[in-house]
């Protein structure tokens, strides 16, 4: 059993030197890219929201 698990996280460990790994510049890019992709969001439902509870009360 002992002998299964060291030879699984030796190919886990040879695996991972295979990855090519993003630099701190894609990474902070990519980072730039979600959080300014979530704000437009969240400001797009909130308008979205907004609009419909005003024809909600408009309506009743």
């Amino acid at each position: 059993m002992f002998k299964k698990m060291g030879r699984y996280f030796k190919e886990c460990y040879l695996e991972m030197k295979k990855v090519s790994w993003p630099g701190r510049g894609e990474v902070l890019h990519s980072a730039k890219i979600v959080i300014l992709s979530t704000i437009v969001f969240a400001i797009i439902l909130g308008l979205v929201d907004f609009v419909l509870l005003r024809g909600i009360y408009l309506i009743f």
